[in-house]
Parts: C-alpha cells; sequence; structure tokens
C-alpha cells in the first residue's frame, strides 16, 4: 500500500484568526472610552449608576400598624401576626408594605439598628434590575417604616360590655382557695390563660371569658388533663337571622372541682373501698392530681380514685386543714416498714393545748417516722370526741370491722416553727391580674385570702413533688440582698423551716397579663 492512498491527517484544533477590534465609542456623558456593541445608551459603568435609578418606582417610606395590647402586627388587609423585633416575620411583613417591589430582584435585606422607643424601623435592600439587553444593575437603598398604634378587633372586644361568646366557670365548694392557686401555677406555666378576654373572680371560684367557643373547649380540656373535674355545657340564643337561618349562641361551660383537697380527712364508701384494693376507709388525701390519691397511714396503703369514679358516687371530706390541731410527739419508733418517702412509726403523742393542764396522751401509727422525732411539733386530726356530720364515717362506727380500727389521732404533716419572716423567701410566684367584680373584698375577706395564701407558700416550701409541677421564680435581687442581711442579723441558727435551692428557681421575667405576687 503506498503512501499516497491515505488522507491527510485534519487538526481539530482551532483556527488562530487575526485579533477582531470591537468598536470603541466615547461615553456621551463624561467622554470615557466604552465598548460600542455593549454599552447601554452609549453610557458607561459608572453613568449609567449615577444616572439611573431601578429604585425608582418603589416606596422609600411605610407605615406599620402596631396593637400595643397584645403585641402584635396588622398584616394587611385584617390579619394579625406575632413578631418580635427585628425577626424575619418582621421583616417578611415590612416588606409586604412596600408597592414596587414586585417587578425587581431581592437581594438582601436587614434591618438598621433603631432606637426602641423612637417608633421607626428602618430596613436596607438590596436589589437588582435590567437596565438593558445584558446589563444588570445592582443597587442599596433604606427604607424608613413609622410605627403607628391601633387596636386590633379581639383587644377592642375585651375593653366592651357583652362581648364574650363563651365562658368557663370553675367552682370548688371548699372554705378555702388553696386548690385555685394551684390550679393558677399550673394555668400559669403552660399558658393556658392567653386566650382569655376577661378572668372575674367570684365567691367559690373563677370565671374565664373567650371570644369563640374552641378556646373555651380547649381550656376545659385542659383542666380535664391538670384536675378531677366534670364539665356541663349550656347555649344561650342571642340572634338568628330568619331569612338565612343563621344562628348566634353564647356558651357556657360549668366545670366543677372535686371538693377534697391535699391534707384532707376523707371517709371513702365501704364499698368503694373495696373496690380499690381493699384499702381502709378512712384515710388522708395526700395529692390530688387528674385522681384522687388516698393514703391509710396505718399499713402505708394507697388507692387512686379516678375521676369518673368519683363522680359516680360523690362524697366530701370529713376535715379539712383549718381543723388540724398541734400534737408533742413524746415517744416515736419505727416499725420497719418503708413506701417511698413514707416510714409507718408508732407514735405516743399529746395536745399541744393540754401540755401543764393534765397528762393525757394518745397512741396512733403515723407515715412520718422519717421526719419525727420526740419533741417534734406535727399537725393531726382529733378524732376522739370528734362529731362528723357525714354518712360514710356514721357506716363505719356501726361496721363490725372497721370501727375498732378507727384511730383516736391522725397525724399529717410536721409542724415547723417559722420564726424569720415570711417576707424573707428568696423564691416568688407570678399571679395572673383577674377582676374582682363589683366590691372590693372585705377587711376579714382579705385576711382569710393572704393566710390561704401564706398556707400555699408554706405547702410549696415543704412538699417537692408539689414545686415539681409550678414554675418558681427568683425574687429580685435588690430585695433578696436587703432581706439576706435582715436574715443575718435576726437568724439564730435553730429554723428548721424547708428552703428551696436556687438551682430550682427560674430568672425572673416580665409579662403583661401576669404581676408578681410576694
Amino acid at each position: 500500500m503506498s503512501a499516497m492512498d491515505l488522507d491527510a491527517p485534519i487538526s481539530i484544533a482551532p483556527q488562530v484568526r487575526g485579533e477582531q477590534t470591537n468598536a470603541t465609542i466615547l461615553c456621551c456623558n463624561c467622554g470615557a472610552p466604552i465598548d460600542g456593541t455593549t454599552s447601554a445608551g452609549a453610557l458607561c459603568y459608572d453613568c449609567v449608576k449615577l444616572t439611573i435609578d431601578v429604585s425608582g418606582g418603589i416606596q422609600r417610606e411605610a407605615t406599620i400598624h402596631f396593637c400595643r395590647d397584645c403585641d402584635r402586627w396588622l398584616l394587611p388587609p385584617s390579619t394579625w401576626i406575632v413578631a418580635a423585633l427585628e425577626s424575619r416575620e418582621l421583616l417578611a411583613l415590612c416588606l409586604k408594605k412596600l408597592r414596587g417591589l414586585h417587578k425587581v430582584r431581592i437581594i438582601d435585606a436587614s434591618f438598621i439598628w433603631t432606637e426602641p422607643h423612637s417608633r421607626r424601623v428602618k430596613v436596607k435592600l438590596t436589589i437588582q434590575d435590567s437596565v438593558s439587553e445584558g446589563v444588570v444593575l445592582q443597587q442599596s437603598f433604606e427604607v424608613e417604616y413609622v410605627v403607628a398604634y391601633q387596636q386590633c378587633p379581639d383587644c377592642a372586644k375585651s375593653y366592651t360590655a357583652n362581648t364574650w361568646r363563651a365562658c368557663v366557670q370553675v367552682r370548688q365548694k371548699v372554705p378555702h382557695k388553696r386548690t385555685f392557686l394551684y390550679l393558677e401555677q399550673l394555668i400559669l406555666k403552660h399558658g393556658a390563660h392567653k386566650d382569655t378576654i376577661n378572668i372575674k373572680e367570684v365567691k367559690d371560684g373563677l370565671d374565664f371569658y373567650y371570644s369563640a367557643r374552641n378556646q373555651a373547649e380547649k381550656f376545659v380540656d385542659f383542666l380535664n388533663s391538670v384536675a378531677p373535674v366534670r364539665a356541663k355545657k349550656s347555649q344561650e340564643l342571642i340572634s338568628m337571622d330568619i331569612h338565612t337561618s343563621t344562628k348566634s349562641y353564647k356558651f357556657s361551660y360549668s366545670v366543677e372541682l372535686v371538693p377534697i383537697c391535699k391534707d384532707d380527712l376523707v371517709a371513702i364508701p365501704i364499698k368503694l373501698a373495696k373496690q380499690i384494693g381493699n384499702i381502709s376507709p378512712l384515710g388522708l388525701c395526700y395529692r390530688v392530681g387528674t385522681s384522687v390519691n388516698i393514703l391509710d397511714p396505718s399499713t402505708l396503703q394507697t388507692a387512686d380514685i379516678s375521676t369518673p369514679i368519683y363522680w359516680r358516687a360523690p362524697f366530701t371530706s370529713l376535715a379539712d386543714v383549718q381543723e388540724l390541731a398541734e400534737f408533742i410527739v413524746m415517744d416515736i419508733e419505727p416499725i420497719g416498714a418503708q413506701k417511698g418517702k413514707w416510714l409507718l412509726a408508732e407514735a405516743t403523742v399529746a395536745r399541744a393545748s393540754d401540755l401543764g393542764s393534765n397528762d393525757k396522751t394518745y397512741y396512733t401509727r403515723t407515715h412520718l417516722g422519717n421526719v419525727l422525732h420526740p419533741g417534734d411539733s406535727v399537725m393531726g386530726y382529733m378524732l376522739t370526741g370528734t362529731n362528723f356530720n357525714s354518712p360514710q364515717f356514721d357506716a363505719l362506727e356501726e361496721s363490725n370491722t372497721y370501727s375498732s380500727q378507727i384511730p383516736d389521732v391522725l397525724l399529717v404533716k410536721k409542724f415547723y416553727a417559722r420564726k424569720r419572716k415570711t417576707k424573707n423567701r428568696n423564691w416568688r410566684l407570678k399571679r395572673m391580674n383577674r377582676d374582682e367584680g363589683d366590691l372590693l373584698p372585705k377587711k376579714a375577706d382579705q385576711e382569710k385570702m393572704d393566710k390561704d395564701y401564706e398556707m400555699f407558700l408554706r405547702d410549696v416550701e415543704e412538699d417537692t413533688e408539689l414545686r415539681a409541677t409550678m414554675a418558681l421564680y427568683k425574687a429580685q435581687q435588690a430585695k433578696r440582698d436587703a432581706e439576706a442581711m435582715s436574715v443575718v442579723e435576726t437568724d439564730d441558727g435553730e429554723d428548721e423551716t424547708p428552703h428551696i435551692d436556687m438551682d430550682e428557681l427560674l430568672d425572673e421575667f416580665d409579662e403583661l397579663n401576669v404581676k408578681d405576687a410576694h
């Protein structure tokens, strides 16, 4: 084969041609040489930035509306949203308020710091827009927003009469308010009161008013999840359109709490006591959660009475904490049986009021063997010589099985002698703002309310399980320092009052509808 039969190799490399020269013209404004094929309107880049404004159709000032009562912003046309200052939600609201922004491309947006009281919000925007074919111009500018105050419809309703659509009436027929004080702390911890229009205090409880029915039903569901209650619903027709058959109702929910509280003496019906574990019918209520928890101090046996079972055959307590008497422990001997924080013991006690007048003592079994020592003071119920107007207790006395098991004294809790002022606590609880009604409480009623609140605070100090369900806050630093100095001056080192560690406390905070309670 000859070499002439093969094709000559062809190079695939691009052929080098002579350098192509573009047409160069002078800028019509400043005379700078520019490329005539890519120039926009015979202007150089610097002159394009100076003469063309891509943000010309965008507002530089706008107004945004803010409701001071509920801290919400108006998102036109009629939506109110919650947004913190310099948040993404507030930035999105500010951008939606600008006309002409949809014609350009947004590259960046950020807040510029302003004084909090200036009622001004400044936003820096960076946008891009096409000036001509192949030429894109980027520009940054500032937009100033004026914050105008406007009341939202929900807050406007709260200041007028007869605007509520649903009411939850919470009641408990007991002579003290400790259960409602505990329920108030649960409501504050879980924020269950945030949708209320008004909270009004009445004789046996509280009324919660709502602007919508679903908010009231949500609150009733919350109460069912934290306390043994029963609820009834009723409705009242307000108005009706006969043409469209549209009706408007007001809804009322009656919520009743069980009339049994912590540390109450209860006599369970004998039939019910056998059904829930054959517990002794006479016992103490040591906790009220989603069910009623009963303790037999003589055996440390416990039982739970669920909400449906209790309301099937309701019963009341024999005595409450206001009828507790003080006893002095003369002798105590642990038996050995222990269950959780309780230790079964046999104790000999005498009434504190009998000391010096007689030497009568009482023998009893108690669950407080791990905290009581000879010489301690303890609070308990005196059963000997006491008449109870209760058919359940009468059935116990007539029973051949349980009549001999009724003790003379039933001890409840250790009594701590408080030698320091109650104001010297290093912790605080939050209280809800409420409407006390048309008449302010009388002086005697106010003293009773203060006494109930002080008793509740002592329960919080003494019961760790109760503290775990609530939110406790640190006292203000200045007050705490001043009070600590007074405690140092007056403390004699013998105060056995339980203390709350600082690790259990939360930092103080400010909220519109919550006030500090001392």
